[in-house]
């Protein structure tokens, strides 16, 4: 059989396609006989031919990982002679690696220690004195262990050790790359026992790469994954060495001979340590040598007449294929900005950064302003408080200078800075937006690739306006984009104007009424667009129906919605394409807030897209590491004959073999799918209520699963549907208290908020963690009381808290040995520990306050360490804040008067020293929480009135910040409704009145306008006397969004008496009111 065999072989190299299909018949004939296996045997040692060798071995390699069970323990023995015996005798390298794989398969199957030829070749072929036998020898060892890396854990220590004198043999690179592979693969499964030996081994790794670069920079850059793989899977391995890690990898960076991949490899690598250990790069005094480096890489001219690839003019601007040095050298600095205290990185950046703005080179200034504009989403605290209007006017003058280079690295910052550093940057309004309109309306059309950059800009920059302050400039606005739309030839533009149009709509709401026909008519037109070349404008028109579907009001667009729906669905049906895909989910959840009723119908078709988007494995790509040549062949030789009950057991493993696996990639559109998904699911569930009762358990059960995806933001956006679906299920049964909806909410609970504390606890990465605590949040202010049915459930979720707020978790690089520096963190290290300390007054507001009171006691220490005045502005804003909302949350809760009453004499200096802060925000959240304190412990605090009212009459006088006086008011009021016995209201009343009516914090008119009319019952005179600033304040304020329904209710019928009782004083009041006014009040009175 074996000449017929290596007969069709030959005949399936040949460039014919017709014998190819002839040859491939055959084959599968052949394949039916149990004579297979010795034939293949026999071709793959006695061909001539190396080309037909490797296809017998790789054909064995296919037959044994499918049908080991089936070969019998003759044949099984035989093979793994015959192998042996053809791997030594084998010259070609292509063929060895192919036996190699065999081999590894075998393993698999066989375990080493059945094996015992293989470990016997491997010794002697590893520890030859023949270079040529070490090599080959160590390609074997590298196979088998890849695929097997659990197996040999037995034989760690021998192989370490092995490889401890591998590494000294720094004229054999080949060698050297099949050790380091080897040392890759165990490095996830090495226990504690070999910490010690892999430690040593570091020093020799790093010579050993050196001189592997020298020979094959290719192997070199695939050998460097093993810091990756260090850093991932046992990063205490590598901390004694981080200094020389770092030099290495920095000299590899800076060396412009060598190639791109491995200079990125290297720079990395140095991101990667410096998100995992940024507290030990700091300590061990790297970051000055990293930013020496780095800032030549990132300030590098590209060679002479190309240019980088972010300036080329048909840069896509989705950064893609963007791996670069100069791409990394930013990535580092973005990576340092997350993950480092901003004071001591700034100390020593910012003299590099001025140096390159102040250059008379433009890419020297070009990279100035790409470090500025990395540093803004990690430092946005920093920025904002002590040097905005600086940097701001270096990017703004940045835009008008002569090199079109550095004019895009302007507009790149400008639009991170109008997306990180808010609400302070829109305070720049008047100067940005007629420089960003300037700029647009001079540009040159066809350079489509620089409009494109500085739509980013004007868009990051509009999207976050108040409707005030773009109105100035909606005319000019909407004539551009709607010229565009309708004149462009250019599609790019036209989607850049679709794009632009979403963001004006989000800060313009309800003034872009009037331009909302000729936009719905653009867009109509784009969507109903079948062609391939308008995909991308239609998945923006649709991006800006969703945005305008939340703003611009329910009456414009509730008659819209159903159409909305079915264009959604039209759209899936006939185009498969996931960005599209994605965008109608986005679609359906915002429909679901204007109009529900509009889905319900629809659920069922919109679920199941959905769903099946969240099932699918399109777009993730398995790295196998064989060739596909013959993968035909073995699709459908498990004739049905043979689907015994071994054959079907035997071939699930094939799903789930990951060691095959040389990695996974995932298509970003993907990716994007899931995660949008899973959002909308969450937001369309909430919002259609009872309607969405029949898919809630199949879509949980399906976000569920996602929980554990490789890529974070779809396990963030899990998690954030995952606490959807537990409000979603609370309010149906608010709505319909029956004892099924009651236990469907248990059930849920039981399942989520476990999975949230578990996750809190021991993800990695702080993005996700942050999500699960904002979800977590969500829970417990609508759920209240029911997510604590189970007993423990209040204790495991302070614990947890506690846990974050002492930095004990993983993402926090919890259980280092490393002493902390308390006073100076990351800015996302602290957020995250806002997200945590923003549960504790929910938990105070859902249980008993006596029940929480052990815990609270736990926690505050925490909380009050961040008020000291060496903390950031951040930090003691965050604690005063949170001090308030628990006080605010004890004011309403059983028991809760006692506790704040014991809280009292340790709250409330910490309290009059915020009062005092230099910041306002501080101050404003301490006099919350002193007007809540007063609330909240009644009688007991008392005797403390006289010094709280000097202190604030002193404050009232001096302050100039609008929501501190604002806040004021509020707590003047809290006092006087508390024990109104204890104010002077001759003194503090009028001076109240006078600050009327709010300016900023509107949500404090409920607190005032309750206080007056509690006043009025009270002392009827005092109030009347104040009549005149009462009515003036009350007519800006009635019939404005600025008052709930009740405070209007209550402000209107205060309105009322003073007309029935004090009509002479109330006319007299109403006469001094501008005519409009006068009107607006008489309105509201009639209403009420």
């Amino acid at each position: 059989m074996s000449e017929e065999l290596e007969q069709i072989l030959s005949q399936l190299t040949q460039p014919d396609n017709a014998v190819i299909q002839q040859a491939t018949a055959q084959l599968k004939q052949a394949f039916k006989d149990p004579a297979i296996i010795p034939a293949l045997c026999a071709v793959m040692t006695g061909s001539q031919n190396p080309q037909i060798r490797q296809s017998a071995a790789v054909m064995l390699r296919m037959r044994v990982k499918k049908h080991w069970k089936k070969i019998s323990p003759d044949h099984r023995e035989s093979l793994k002679a015959v192998v042996l015996q053809a791997f030594t005798q084998e010259s070609e390298h292509t063929v060895r690696h192919s036996l190699s794989q065999l081999s590894a398969v075998m393993v698999k199957h066989e375990t080493p220690d059945r094996w015992p030829a293989l470990l016997q070749l491997l010794n002697q072929s590893t520890k030859s004195n023949n270079p040529q036998d070490r090599q080959v020898g160590l390609l074997l060892l590298s196979k088998v262990v890849e695929s097997n890396p659990e197996p040999f854990k037995p034989h760690y220590h021998q192989l370490l050790q092995l490889f401890g004198t591998v590494l000294q043999d720094l004229n054999n690179p080949t060698a050297l790359y099949y050790c380091i592979l080897t040392l890759t693969a165990m490095t996830a499964y090495t226990g504690s026992e070999e910490m010690n030996q892999m430690r040593s081994l570091i020093p020799s790794l790093i010579v050993a790469l050196k001189h592997l670069i020298k020979a094959d920079q290719d192997q070199a850059s695939e050998a460097m994954e093993v810091f990756d793989e260090l850093m991932e899977s046992e990063v205490s391995i590598i901390v004694p060495h981080i200094a020389d890690i770092v030099h290495f990898c920095l000299e590899v960076g800076a060396d412009t001979t060598l190639s791109d991949s491995l200079r990125v490899k290297a720079l990395s690598c140095i991101a990667f340590l410096i998100r995992l250990k940024s507290k030990t790069v700091l300590k061990q005094k790297l970051l000055n040598p990293i930013l020496q480096t780095i800032f030549p890489v990132l300030s590098a001219a590209p060679p002479p007449g190309e240019e980088d690839p972010e300036d080329e003019e048909d840069d896509s601007g989705d950064g893609t294929d963007n791996e670069n040095p100069k791409h990394c050298a930013a990535q580092i600095i973005d990576t340092m900005a997350l993950h480092m205290p901003p004071e001591k990185l700034f100390q020593q950046l910012m003299p590099l950064t001025q140096a390159c703005l102040a250059s008379e080179n433009p890419y020297e200034r070009k990279g100035g302003l790409m470090c500025l504009a990395v540093l803004a989403e990690g430092c946005a605290d920093h920025i904002r408080t002590k040097m905005l209007s600086s940097v701001l006017q270096t990017v703004c003058q940045s835009l008008s200078d002569s090199n079109q280079v550095v004019r895009s690295a302007g507009l790149f910052a400008l639009g991170q800075f109008s997306e990180y550093l808010q609400p302070e940057v829109s305070k720049y309004c008047g100067e940005i937006m007629p420089l960003l309109l300037g700029y647009m309306s001079c540009l040159n059309q066809a350079k489509v690739g620089h409009v494109t950059k500085a739509f980013y800009a004007l868009e990051n920059f509009m999207e976050n306006l108040a409707g005030a302050e773009i109105a100035p400039y909606l005319p000019t606005l909407m004539d551009t984009m709607l010229s565009a739309l309708n004149n462009a030839e250019n599609l790019k533009i036209k989607e850049l104007a679709v794009s632009a149009i979403g963001a004006i709509a989000n800060a313009a709401k309800e003034l872009l009424v009037p331009y909302f026909p000729p936009v719905i008519e653009s867009l109509k037109g784009f969507l109903t667009a079948t062609t391939e070349e308008m995909r991308s404008l239609q998945t923006q028109a649709l991006d800006t129906l969703s945005v305008l579907a939340r703003t611009i009001g329910n009456d414009v667009f509730s008659p819209l919605a159903a159409e909305c729906v079915q264009l959604g669905l039209n759209l899936t049906d006939t185009i498969d394409d996931p960005d599209l895909r994605r965008c109608t989910y986005s679609l359906y959840s915002a429909v679901s807030t204007v109009s529900p009723d509009c889905l319900t119908p629809h659920l069922t078709a919109i679920t199941t897209v959905m769903l099946l988007a969240l099932k699918s494995t399109e777009g993730v790509m398995a790295h196998l590491e064989e060739d596909k040549t013959f993968v035909l062949l073995d699709d459908d030789d498990d004739d049905d004959d043979e689907k015994d009950g071994d054959a079907i057991l035997e071939d699930e493993p094939e799903m789930t073999d990951i060691h095959d696996v040389a990695g996974f990639t995932v298509e970003n559109a993907y990716i994007d799918e899931k995660e949008d998904a899973c959002d909308s699911l969450g937001e369309i569930a909430f919002n259609t209520g009872a309607a969405f009762q029949p898919f809630l358990e199949s879509s949980f059960q399906q976000v569920y699963e996602m929980k554990d995806f490789p890529h974070e933001d779809v396990r963030r956006a899990a998690f954030g549907a995952m606490g959807q679906f537990c409000r979603a299920q609370h309010k149906v049964w608010k709505e319909n208290p029956t004892e099924a909806n009651h236990q469907a909410l248990q059930k849920l609970l039981d399942v989520v908020l476990p999975c949230f504390l578990e996750t809190v606890r021991t993800e990695r990465e702080r993005q996700v963690v942050m999500g699960v605590l904002e979800a977590m949040n969500s829970i417990l202010k609508s759920c209240q009381g029911e997510a604590f049915k189970s007993p423990a459930r209040l204790e495991e979720i302070s614990h947890t808290i506690r846990d974050v707020l002492k930095k004990k978790t993983v993402c926090q690089d919890g259980g280092g040995d490393e002493a902390d520096d308390e006073d100076q963190q990351a800015e996302y290290d602290a957020m995250l520990q806002e997200f945590a300390g923003e549960g504790i007054p929910l938990l105070a507001s859902a249980v008993p306050a006596d029940t929480f009171a052990p815990f609270l006691n736990d926690l505050l220490p925490l909380i009050m360490s961040k008020a000291k005045s060496s903390c950031t502005v951040a930090d003691r804003s965050f604690s005063m804040g949170t001090l308030g909302e628990i006080l605010q949350a004890l004011v309403s809760v059983s028991g809760g008067r006692g506790v704040a009453g014991r809280l009292s004499n340790r709250l409330l200096p910490v309290l009059v020293a915020g009062v005092r802060d230099g910041d306002a925000e501080v101050r404003n959240n301490s006099v919350f929480g002193l007007g809540s304190l007063a609330q909240a412990a009644g009688p007991i605090v008392v005797s403390d009135y006289p010094m709280m009212l000097s202190l604030f009459s002193n404050l009232l006088v001096k302050e100039s910040d609008s929501r501190v006086i604002d806040n004021l008011c509020a707590a003047l009021c809290r006092m006087i409704m508390s024990n109104v016995e204890a104010v002077p209201l001759e003194q503090v009343f009028p001076a109240l009145v006078e600050r009327l009516p709010l300016k900023e914090d509107m949500e404090e008119n409920k607190t005032v306008y309750s206080c007056l009319a509690m006043l009025y019952t009270h002392s009827p005179a005092l109030v009347v006397s104040q009549m005149k600033p009462i009515v003036a304040a009350s007519s800006q304020v009635l019939g404005t969004k600025d008052l709930d329904a009740e405070t209007q209710n209550t402000l209107a019928m205060l309105m009322r008496e003073f007309t029935q009782r004090h009509s002479a004083e109330f006319q007299g009041a109403v006469t001094s009111l501008p005519a409009e006014q006068q009107a607006k009040l008489s309105a509201a009175i009639a209403a009420s």
